[in-house]
């Protein structure tokens, strides 16, 4: 993907800006506050969308002063071609839409096909560099710097050197094998003393133990003696709901021995009721379908005598049209008048055109002729070209003229230049006079060299001046002070009679008095003026020597050479004129003759038109568009009069028609003969409306007739429905007379009876909790009384047991109360108990640490067996280049997370071994490798953001010629460092101007 334009609508401090062909290495530059990081951040928004407002430790760069808040980018994308991002205010993260160049259009999804499905902070770790990743190096403790620049060479940034911090963090705070403040260790030694506590307990309560078990046994019984109860009182409960229903139980039992005796009756339901009602409607249907077709056979009556005449109403629709067109007859008539008189005008335009365009062809012949638009493009195509080579023609003559004339100044100007300069034979001869003279060279550098010595001497003979004055000074201190050490000698000698010491002591100041006068010599000062002096004597003699006459001679020559030398350089500029004007005019004769060649070419296309239209050619020369339009206007005129010719025709055609239908539905249908075209019309539409009468009577009582048949047709349905129902009634009844059916009627209404009792009966059994076995049980079973006062008796027997295992059972458990709070057994249990569920837990936490970190290392393992070595070949690669050949192997640690590097001379260091320039160096070069070999079938741009600030002259100098060698991917540098500009092509920087917020290139 590469990023060709960027418009910012509203982002930042940056509003409308545009910027446009960015190329495949570009470099913002502008001062602090310009808006680089603005421009980056815009980039990253408008991909991958805005950071929302709970996103705190990101930018939202919303406008202050305007209302628009976001932008477009255009790419072009290395598979699906040209597309346009854009993202505006909208949603959380901007609205978003993508064209593409070929049509396509979409949303988010789009975008994430384009985009590979990458977010924005796996695009910043890949593909965005800043200063930030240095500076973590500088920052870091020199045992992490190793797992720091594995973690940029896997992930891109330092969260897996930060992830296996974290883990290894958790994992040490829970548990160590031989710590005792982390959380297990902590545990294990709880639960173990308390352990101890609980064992010695358990050795004080095993009378415990015996009575819960005691406990436990009279707890079961208890339970056998509940149940054994709870089965008798149900025994009980079953018995009284038997004397309740004892009676309705028999009642249900003879009723059904009755039902049994009348055996199945089959009637259908209500038969009496619904025969008698279907007895009752027969009768009256009869009496009704005798009335209607009574009234049916009078209509049929009256229809017969009113019949219109049908032939004569089916030609309605072809005698309406003729009758609605006799009002148009008169204006036939009028427009024929019309048409006679424009043909006679037509026929005056054709005889005037055929006069101007003076052609011997009839007007057949004239519609022959090929006037369609490529006809006519080609004429005007050539009318124009004929008028355009006119004017080049002009044009040409007067450039010819122009340049002639300037041909002919220059030739002039060369030969006066060539009568200036020397002849070879002078000027060979003035050189070797020239040559002669290269004495004069070896004075000039031996005058120089004189020049320097005196200048050097006399510089030397000033500091050995300075020197010796300097060492005077230093001698006379020195004497004083040994002076003022020997008058105190001597006074000491005097004070303590020692003559002997005030004898050396008056000597020795003696000896230093006559050393403190005498004077410093400089012994070499009288040969270094002899030899300043001497030189000066014989640079005198040299400048004597340039200053003679030969000299002077040589002088002049050389000026006269060079004068020369300088018209031969003029000679060789005024040719190169020639030269060129020369071309110049040879372009004009080379332009003439094309034009000749047009011209014939152009003649001869003239020539086949002429010839193609039948226009002369002397007339197609000046007059070929005008000609042209004459034909196409003669064939309009002759096309418009063949139409109104073809009118006349249609209309003669017309009245003839209108005429003919009249008279042949006259003939047909009226009893008047010889009428007029309007009589003929009255009479017909008189009769049609007649006709039209008659035939909505008919009509009438057709539909009459019609409704009195459906209604016949109804009620006869209607008494054959009621037939066939009481028939059905009978059959359904298997009887065969009526009589049958109403005493089988009897028979079935006591069955119904009956069971309406069984009903009843059956209702007020279902709430019983009794079933129909137990029920049939109960009836061959004796009095019921006796059975319940037996049950009593033996609940009586077993309440008594059970109170006697009650008492037992409260006896035993007052007995363990006692041990309970006699002693802490249970307390220390419980203790215990809580303590190792609390240590499950930990641990349970302190397993998935452990298996978080298992997995990132067999995750680190398989990377490093599969990825790792590709990436590391081309970082070694870019490593070797940067540190020009000093490093030349990247190795990986054996164990763990890290890399070694290979010296040149095969010395082996670790990364926090390293100086902090290298060490950057190797961040440059594994993240670099990492985008182009992991990743490299994403061609996303690689923005970097000011990020070897730190690097010297020559390290910038090859970071950036690297970048430079990085072809796939579009490089995007921001950087306020002027100094770097000098490293770039002035085409590839885009200034960016501070406070105008203007792009400046």
């Amino acid at each position: 993907m590469k990023i060709l334009e960027l418009h910012i609508y509203g982002f930042g401090q940056l509003e409308n800006v545009e910027i446009i062909d960015l190329h495949d290495f570009q470099v913002f530059y502008g001062e602090n506050e310009a808006g680089k990081s603005t421009i980056m951040a815009f980039i990253h928004a408008i991909i991958f969308g805005f950071p929302t407002k709970q996103q705190t430790t990101e930018l939202r760069y919303e406008p202050k002063h305007s209302t628009k808040y976001g932008g477009k980018i255009r790419i072009l994308h290395e598979k699906h071609g040209g597309a346009v991002i854009e993202r505006v205010k909208g949603k959380a993260a901007g609205d978003v839409k993508v064209f593409m160049d070929n049509g396509k259009m979409g949303g988010e999804e789009l975008l994430k096909e384009l985009t590979g499905n990458f977010d924005k902070s796996l695009f910043q770790s890949i593909f965005s560099f800043n200063l930030q990743g240095l500076q973590n190096i500088h920052q870091m403790k020199s045992e992490e710097i190793g797992k720091f620049l594995f973690s940029a060479g896997t992930l891109g940034t330092e969260r897996l050197s930060k992830t296996e911090a974290a883990l290894q963090k958790e994992l040490d705070a829970r548990f160590k094998p031989s710590g005792k403040k982390p959380l297990l260790n902590e545990k294990l030694q709880a639960i173990h003393e308390i352990n101890k506590e609980l064992k010695a307990a358990e050795a004080k309560n095993r009378d415990y133990t015996i009575l819960v078990e005691k406990k436990e046994t009279l707890e079961m019984e208890m339970k056998a003696v509940n149940h054994s109860l709870q089965e008798i009182r149900e025994k009980i409960e079953k018995l009284n709901e038997w004397k309740r229903i004892e009676s309705i139980v028999k009642d249900e039992k003879w009723t059904k021995n009755e039902l049994n005796e009348l055996g199945n009756i089959e009637f259908p339901v209500r038969g009496i009721e619904r025969i008698e009602k279907i007895n009752q409607l027969i009768h009256p249907y009869k009496a009704e379908i005798k009335s209607i077709s009574e009234r049916i056979e009078n209509l049929q009556e009256e229809a017969a005598g009113i019949q219109p005449n049908l032939s004569f109403l089916k030609n309605e629709p072809a005698l309406l049209a003729l009758l609605d067109q006799v009002s148009l007859y008169d204006q036939l008539k009028q427009e024929r008048l019309q048409c006679e008189t424009k043909l006679l005008a037509f026929e005056e335009e054709l005889s005037i055109t055929r006069e101007k365009l003076h052609l011997n062809i009839d007007e057949e012949e004239i519609f022959a002729l090929n006037t369609n638009i490529y006809m006519k493009n080609q004429v005007e195509v050539v009318s124009q070209k004929i008028q355009k080579l006119n004017e080049v023609k002009e044009e040409l003559e007067n450039q010819y003229q122009e340049e002639k004339g300037r041909l002919e100044e220059i030739e002039k100007e060369v030969r006066s230049s060539e009568r200036q300069v020397l002849t070879k034979q002078e000027r060979l001869a003035l050189e070797e006079k020239v040559n002669s003279s290269a004495d004069k060279e070896n004075i000039e550098r031996e005058l120089r060299t004189l020049r320097d010595k005196i200048d050097f001497y006399q510089q030397f003979n000033e500091r050995d001046k300075a020197a010796v004055e300097r060492e005077g000074k230093q001698k006379k201190l020195q004497y004083l002070l040994f002076e003022v050490i020997l008058i105190a000698l001597t006074v000491y000698g005097i004070a303590t009679k020692q003559w002997f010491l005030f004898t050396i002591g008056v000597l020795s100041c003696i000896l230093l008095v006559v050393l403190m006068t005498k004077k410093n010599k400089l012994p070499k000062d009288a040969e270094l003026n002899q030899t300043i002096k001497g030189l000066k004597e014989k640079e005198e003699q040299l400048m004597q020597k340039l200053q003679s006459a030969q000299y002077i001679e040589i002088s002049k020559l050389e000026e006269q050479l060079a004068l020369d030398n300088q018209r031969r350089a003029e000679l060789q500029t005024v040719k190169m004129k020639l030269k060129h004007q020369q071309t110049q005019y040879e372009k004009i004769i080379a332009k003439f003759e094309q034009w000749e060649l047009e011209n014939a070419q152009t003649n001869e296309k003239l020539a086949s038109i002429s010839h193609e239209l039948r226009i002369p050619e002397y007339i197609a020369k000046s007059f070929l568009l005008e000609a042209f339009k004459l034909i196409e206007q003669f064939k309009l005129i002759s096309r418009e009069k063949k139409q109104y010719q073809l009118r006349l025709q249609q209309i003669e055609q017309h009245q003839e028609k209108i005429v003919k239908g009249l008279n042949n539905f006259s003939n047909l249908y009226l009893n008047e003969k010889g009428l007029d075209l309007y009589n003929a019309a009255y009479l017909l539409r008189n009769k049609l409306k007649e006709e039209h009468g008659k035939q909505i009577v008919s009509q009438e009582r057709k539909v009459k007739l019609s409704d009195l048949e459906a209604d016949l047709r109804q009620k006869v349905q209607a008494f054959k429905h009621l037939q066939a129902e009481f028939q059905t009634l009978i059959s359904s009844a298997k009887v065969e007379t009526e009589q049958q059916f109403y005493e089988l009627g009897a028979k079935a209404e006591k069955q119904g009876q009956l069971l309406e009792r069984l009903n009843s009966l059956q209702s007020q059994l279902q709430y019983s909790n009794l079933s129909e076995v137990e029920r049939e049980n109960f009836l061959q079973m004796r009095q019921s009384t006796e059975l319940v006062a037996e049950c009593n008796l033996q609940v009586h027997e077993w309440e008594v047991k059970l109170k006697e295992l009650q008492e037992k059972h409260a006896s035993i458990k007052y007995e363990i109360q006692i041990l309970e709070e006699g002693g802490i057994y249970s307390d220390i249990l419980h203790y215990y108990k809580q303590k190792k569920f609390e240590l499950e837990e930990a641990v349970k936490e302190w397993s998935v640490y452990c298996i978080a970190q298992d997995i990132l290392s067999n995750t680190i393992e398989t990377y490093k067996n599969i990825h790792l070595p590709r990436m590391i070949s081309k970082a070694e690669e870019y490593l070797l280049f940067l540190t020009d050949g000093n490093y030349q192997r990247i190795h990986l640690q054996n164990s763990g997370s890290g890399f070694l590097v290979e010296r040149r001379d095969h010395t082996i260091f670790e990364a926090n071994e390293l100086s902090q320039a290298t060490t950057e160096q190797l961040y440059v070069a594994i993240r670099l490798a990492f985008a182009v070999t992991v990743y490299e079938k994403y061609q996303f741009p690689i923005i970097i953001d000011d990020s070897f600030v730190n690097f010297d002259a020559k390290r910038t100098e090859k970071v950036l010629e690297l970048l430079k060698g990085l072809k796939r991917n579009q490089l995007l540098f921001f950087t306020c460092h002027k100094h770097l500009l000098t490293f770039f092509e002035r085409e590839n920087v885009l200034f960016l101007e501070k406070g105008a917020v203007q792009i400046i290139s």
